[in-house]
Order: structure tokens, then sequence, then C-alpha cells
């Protein structure tokens, strides 16, 4: 009988193409039960590949095959790469556990608008593995349209079914170490894709003691698919035609493909678009043209099974023998050299033998299957389908409809259903199957947390970033944004503030450049407790040190006072030795009580000793400058106090004039004395700040953009490092910013501690470097030629904000930082003509 139902099969006629369409018995947490079989169903996470290093690629792919070796072998399976709308309502009930300050409901709603807007598909990877045939099952063959999905009438006890589900857990136990780290689908994922084939936008029925059984089970198959020879038609509850599909066969495949490349066939499902049909009279003049290709979104189903080695040294020994027997025949019929093709058969088969004996080759029987699907019309289907065949042509793999075969095609995709059309299957070793990287792609970020923006690789997704996640977690607590000025780093900087804001953090930015005032402005329309302090006589006495650091007791504040006019007075001053009077008048106002620096300047101008008067005369003139203000005039009420209170700071400190490490003391000019002194007030506030014991709980951020600025000082890059070194212990995040990546990584306190990197374009070698070296990417000329490019669109405009992110597990991928209106753009701006988006808060609060 099996020669015969081979040929009935080649004919189109009984064999697996007569067997009646999947009837489902029940659905439980990793399993699918019909009347004829049981499958353990499994989702598979996706590993971030776009930038992985060869050898990690080699190691990861070395993992696959030994899953398909070992585990998965004699196994049929099924695959199945499916794509889905990103959920956008998801994420308010998420805010709602995670936001507790300001109006984060607007803040959280704004981010849902905007994901609805860019409608990100989300990849979803299911694997499908036959369990067991149903022992005492009645098999009812007949002729069902494929429209006859439905529910079969055996029932499943409870015993039945836990032992399906221990062997299927036992399963995945061997699956999860995995690189796929496999791990069982709930049954919420079964209902769903079972119930998306028919494009039904009833609810999905709940599982009652987590499974689906009966009549719930019944109403995920109720669609109703109209076969046609080239696609087929499925309608929705009133008739209407709610989507059209088509399935295609992949016949032909390169005898050898490379990866990364061509040989990726099921990973560069993603990168597939088309230019959608479109009336030139409604389109706008003004309209970027590549903002009509639309994603085409293919989705893979694959049918295979990895071959024993007994099994699979014998269909190579009988190819081989074939080819032998026809060679001889050829030879004797004629005078002339045999077919070259059956010769190099023999040949290959014999090195294959020869190859699964000597180094462990394993083969695999696959048949892989395209769907692609509209919801647009007819016309859109077959400009979809034109797309995907052209694609693959061009890597040299061909695709072709199933032609007259929909139906058999439809229902062999089927969860529950079985290899229906077997001649169009390949037979390869399984390095070649798994090299299609069907879980490969991009994927980086925390996994929970703020959306900030989404991933730009060969695989789409949100990218999650939380400045305040490192010490929860008992990891590193820094954050570097690194880039040339203009392409978006600090204003990625600003929007992660916000959301930290939101998560109720204390946040404290050192703004030397004076371009921050909009992260204020935005923390405002949004109900967050913000403040703006500038240097100035508005601000005078806003950074004194006796305020500061008034929780920290007076004995800390009699050291570091000093120290700090110290710093501050004229150089011929110091020589004469104005330390001590300076000393002295600190004790004495200490002795008063309400100590502050104004009053020891005062006390200094009215003392009898001259070393003493002309130091405070000094320091009074020099009070009176922008610089000198903040930290020694005296306060004029307008200015609110720094409180370590949940809610943004922003300290700005324009025209600061920092001196060169090696620089001598007595070198320096007045503007870089003051420069320093006033910088001595915000480090040691930072650092007192973050060590207070009664602050330990409470999420703190010190920000510092152009951070090149501290670099450059003993003082600044001893802040930096201790930051970053107890920012773990004391609930503190360093975020940097700078364009000067080469000074930061000599920074070895810090570079250990970094949690997470935003690496945007850098034009200079060295740069490119020492970027790479923080990304933890090869210094080689294609991560050059990467850093050159991201950020550039292909029209080579500034792409903002479009970056290459390395996360806490030193995986790297691209990203584009999001920014959800225009109005909240225009609010953060940085750019000169920025007006601090006054204009624009009416708007962003309506």
């Amino acid at each position: 009988m099996k020669p015969l139902q081979k040929i009935g099969e080649f004919l189109g006629l009984g064999g697996s193409r007569s067997a009646p369409p999947p009837e489902y018995t029940a659905i439980a947490d990793g399993l699918i039960v019909t009347s004829s079989h049981a499958e353990a169903w499994f989702v598979l996470d996706s590993s971030n590949t776009d930038l992985m290093s060869e050898a990690a690629r080699d190691a990861e792919l070395d993992g696959a095959n030994s899953a398909l070796s070992r585990t998965l072998v004699g196994l049929d399976c099924h695959l199945r790469v499916l794509w889905a709308p990103l959920n956008a309502a998801d994420y308010e009930s998420e805010a709602a556990g995670m936001f507790t300050a300001g109006n984060w409901q607007a803040w959280a709603k704004l981010r849902v608008e905007r994901l609805e807007q860019i409608q990100l598909p989300i990849r979803y990877l299911l694997l499908g593995v036959r369990l067991t045939d149903r022992a005492g099952q009645m098999q009812t063959a007949g002729a069902r349209g494929a429209q006859a999905l439905g529910v079969g009438g055996s029932s499943l006890s409870a015993r039945d079914l836990a032992k399906l589900n221990a062997q299927a857990r036992r399963l995945g136990r061997r699956l999860e170490s995995s690189p796929w780290k496999a791990r069982p689908a709930a049954v919420e994922t079964l209902a769903w894709m079972i119930a998306r084939e028919q494009h039904r936008s009833t609810p999905l029925p709940a599982a009652q003691s987590g499974v689906i059984t009966g009549a719930r089970l019944h109403t995920l198959t109720r669609g109703r698919v109209l076969p046609h020879p080239d696609h087929l038609r499925i309608t929705d509850a009133r008739g209407d035609v709610a989507a059209w599909t088509a399935v295609l066969h992949m016949t032909g495949f390169p005898e050898v493909t490379e990866t990364p490349g061509p040989g990726e066939w099921l990973r560069v499902l993603s990168e597939i678009n088309y230019v959608g049909d479109a009336d030139e009279e409604d389109l706008d003049p003004d309209l970027d043209p590549a903002s009509l290709i639309r994603p085409v979104s293919p989705e893979a189903s694959v049918r295979f099974r990895v071959q024993p080695k007994r099994e699979a040294r014998k269909k190579v020994d009988d190819v081989r023998r074939s080819a032998k027997e026809q060679r001889r025949s050829a030879a004797r019929a004629s005078a002339e050299e045999p077919a070259q093709q059956i010769g190099e058969t023999e040949v290959v088969m014999a090195g294959l033998e020869r190859d699964m004996s000597r180094e462990d080759v394993t083969l695999v029987e696959d048949h892989p299957r395209i769907i692609v699907t509209s919801t647009i019309s007819l016309a859109d289907l077959r400009a979809r389908v034109d797309a995907v065949i052209t694609y693959y042509g061009g890597i040299g793999i061909e695709v072709v409809p199933a032609d007259d075969e929909m139906r058999d095609a439809w229902l062999e995709y089927q969860p529950g259903d079985q290899l229906r059309i077997p001649g169009l299957g390949h037979t390869r070793d399984v390095s070649a199957f798994s090299a299609s990287w069907w879980w490969g792609g991009a994927s980086v970020g925390d996994d929970r947390g703020p959306i900030a923006g989404y991933l730009t690789g060969s695989t789409s997704g949100v990218f999650r970033n939380d400045l305040t996640a490192g010490s929860a977690r008992g990891d590193a607590t820094t954050t570097a944004y690194i880039g040339r000025s203009g392409r978006g780093k600090t204003t990625a900087l600003m929007a992660s503030m916000l959301d930290a804001g939101f998560l109720g953090a204390y946040g404290l930015a050192l703004d030397f450049k004076g371009d921050l005032g909009g992260l204020v402005s935005a923390a405002r329309a949004y109900g967050l407790n913000s403040h703006l302090i500038q240097t100035g006589p508005a601000f005078a006495g806003v950074a004194d040190l006796f305020a500061l650091l008034a929780e920290e007791g007076l004995d800390v504040a009699r050291g570091e006072v000093p120290a700090q006019l110290s710093i501050a007075i004229p150089e011929w001053l110091r020589e004469r030795g104005a330390e001590t009077p300076i000393t002295r008048a600190v004790n004495e106002v200490i002795r008063e009580g309400a100590p502050a620096t104004w009053k020891v300047i005062e006390n200094l101008r009215a003392s009898e000793d001259d070393l003493a008067r002309e130091t405070g005369e000094a320091l009074h003139e020099l009070s009176q400058n922008s610089l000198g203000a903040p930290f020694m005039g005296r306060p004029t009420g307008d200015a609110p106090p720094l409180v370590p209170a949940p809610g943004l700071w922003v300290v700005q400190m324009p025209g600061l004039s920092l001196p060169m490490p090696d620089q001598p003391r007595r070198d320096w000019n007045p503007s870089q004395r003051l420069s320093v002194a006033l910088m001595h007030s915000m480090l040691a506030y930072g650092v007192t700040t973050a060590g207070r014991r009664d602050l330990r709980g409470l999420p703190k951020i010190v920000a510092i953009p152009e951070v090149h600025v501290l670099t450059a000082t003993r003082e600044g890059a001893g802040f930096l490092q201790y930051i970053a070194r107890v920012g773990r212990a004391l609930h503190t995040s360093l975020v940097l910013d700078t364009q000067d990546p080469e000074s930061l990584v000599k920074l070895t306190g810090v570079v250990e501690q970094l949690t997470t990197v935003a690496g945007f374009q850098l034009t200079t070698r060295e740069q490119q470097d020492a970027l790479a070296e923080l990304l933890s990417l090869p210094k080689d000329d294609h991560t050059r030629a990467l850093i050159q490019s991201i950020g550039l669109l292909p029209s080579k405009e500034i792409r903002h904000g479009h970056c290459i992110i390395r996360d806490r597990r030193f995986s790297a991928a691209t990203v584009q930082w999001d920014i959800p209106s225009r109005e909240l753009l225009a609010l953060l701006d940085t750019s000169p003509k920025a007006t601090g988006g006054a204009a624009s808060m009416e708007k962003v609060s309506a």
C-alpha cells in the first residue's frame, strides 16, 4: 500500500491531504489536545543577534544545534513565527502600578496614544511538539471544508491531562536551557493562536481551572474560510470579508548560504516591505516617499523533524545507491558519460555519509510555508505576495504560491493539524536549518519600566529604560549618553529624567551648558514638583554650603566652607595666610547661630585684622559675580531652596571656566577660581545627599550633561567615580552625557559601574573606538562604520534620537528614542532657537 499511497499523494488524492481537519478537545497551559493526538507548545524568546560578535553567534548556533539534535530528535515539530500589533492600552494599566508622582495618568496616556500611532508589530515565536497519539479515539475520515475546524467529542479526564502536562513539562525543562529559553505557552496564548487565523473579533474565552474545553473551545473555531485557487477569503460574523490570506511554498534554496545574510531566511521576515497602493491626487505634495513603505509582516509555519542517526544514514545511503545505479545504467546504455548531476549526487551523498559518521552531522526534514495576509483588499494581498517573492528571489530562495492547494496549505499551518503537502520539503543538516535564525533579531533594554522608544533592528519592539532600576536589582547604577552635539542625547536624557520623576525619584541635574530649562517646563506641565536654579544674583545663596549641608550637621560645614572660600580668594591672599582668618570667622558665625556664608564674609569685613578685612572685601566683591553669588551671596528670598524630596531640580551653571588638571593653582584666573568653588558646593551637596541615611529609601538621580567639563578636573573626576561606586548601596543613579568618550574610558570607577550606554553618532576614529569599547563592540571597521552612520537617514539627513544601546546584559541593538508628542519635543528643545517651551505648555496641559 505504501507505493500506492505515495502515488495518491503525488496526484493530490488520499493520504494526508484527505485527513479531516483537527478537532480540538482541550487547551491548557503548554498543551493542545485534539481528537487524534496531543501537542506540547512553548513560547520561545528572541535573541539579540543584530550586533552580536561572531564568536557569540557561533556559540548560540551550537546551542541551537544541540537542542535540535538531542532534545527534539525523532519528534514531529511545528514552528510558528507570528506577528501581532502591540496592545498599547496595556501600558496604561501597567503605569498604574509603576508611576506614583505628578499627573502620571496624562503622561501614560500620551505614550499610549503614540504607540497606537506608530503601530509596532510584535513578533511571537511558538514551537509545538507532538507528544503522543491518543488511543481509543474514533477517526472519522471525510472531506470537510477548511472552515470545518471544530471541537472533538471525546472527553479528556483529569488524569490524562495530568499525564500530558507532566510529559510536556519534562520536555520544557530540557528546552529551557536552549538559546530559545523555551517556556510553556499560556492557555490564553494558545487560544489566541487558534482563533486569530479566522479573524474574529469576539473576546477569547476564559479558562476554567486552567483549561478551555467544550462550548468555550467551540467559540475559537466558528470562523468561515473560503478557499480560492490563489488565496483564501476569511469572513466575519456578518459574512463580510475580514481578511485575504495566501500561503507560499519555499521550493528552492541555494546549495550554500551565508550568515549573517541570506542564510537567515526566517529572521529576515521582518525586513520585507512593500509600497501600498495610494491615489496620487490624495497625497500631500510634501509627503516623504519613505512614509509610503509599509511592512509586509509575513508569517512562517515550518513543520520539521530531526531524523535519528540510523534513519538519516539509511536515507543518505539509499540516495547514494540510487545515484550509483543510475550512473551505471546510463554508462551501459550510452557510450557517452552519464549526466554530471548523477555523479555529483553520488559523491555528495558519500561525503555526507562519511561526515555523519565522523563529525556528528545530523539531518532535518523541514517544510517551510510563508503566510501573507491583508485586511485591506485582495489587490493589496497580491502586492504583498509579490514583495515576498521578489525579496526572497533576491537572496536566491524560490518562493511560489500554493496555487490550487490553499485549503490543504491553510489547514497544514493550523496548530494541532499535520503535514499535508509532503512533497515540498527539504532535507538539510541541522546547522543549515538553525542558521535560519528564526529566534534572532533585536532585543535590548530593561524588562520592565517606562517605555522610552522602539527598536530599529531586524525585529521591532518597544525599548524600556528605567534609570532607577539598577540598585533595586543589586546592579550597577550608571547610565551614559555619548555622541556628538545635536544628535539628541541630551533630549533622551531629559525624557528619561521625566520618566524617573513620575516613578517618584529625586533628580538633580547639574547643567553646565544651560539648555536643560525645558526639563523643568515639561515636568511642571505634567504636575511634577520641579525647580530651576541659575547662577546670578537672583539666585544668591542657593548653593550656600551651610544650607545644603544642614542635615549633615555643622561639623561637616565647618570643614567644607573654609575650603570653598579658600578656593575663591585671590592667590596672593591665600599665600599671605588668609585661610586662618576665614576659619576663625566660620567658627564665630557658627557660635552665633543661624550660620551662612555671607555672614562669614561680613564677619571678615568687620574684623580689626587687616588681612581678615582685605579677605572679606575681596570675597564681598566676588559675591556680586554671577558665579560667586550662588554660594556666598546674601539671599534675596526669591530662589527656592534645594530640598532632597521627590521631584526634579535643574541647577544651571553656564559659563563655568574650569582649569585643566595639570594647571597650577597659582595660574588660575578669577573666573576659574569661582567656577571651582561653585562646583565644590554642588559636588559636596551631591555626595552628602546621596549618602544621607534618612534618604536611603528614596531613589535618587544625579544627572550631569556635558560631563567632560567635570572629567577635566581632579575634583570632578573623583566625584564621578565616588557616586558611581556607591550608587547601588545608596540607591543613587548617576546619569552622564558627554561628547568625549575617550576621557570617560579613563575613569575606571565609572566604566565598571555602567549599566546602560546610549551611543550616538561620532565621526573620529579615536572617539569611535572609545565608544565601541563602552558599547562592548569590537573595535573594527564595521563598528566604526556603524557609529559613523547611526543617526542618519538614507538621505543623509540627521535622524535625531537614533543610537546604539548597550544594556545591563551587555547586549547591543539600535534604538530610536521617541518623544511622544510635538508639544513635548518643543518643551525639551535644546537648540539655540528654543524658547523654553512656554508657548507650547498650554497645548500640553490641555
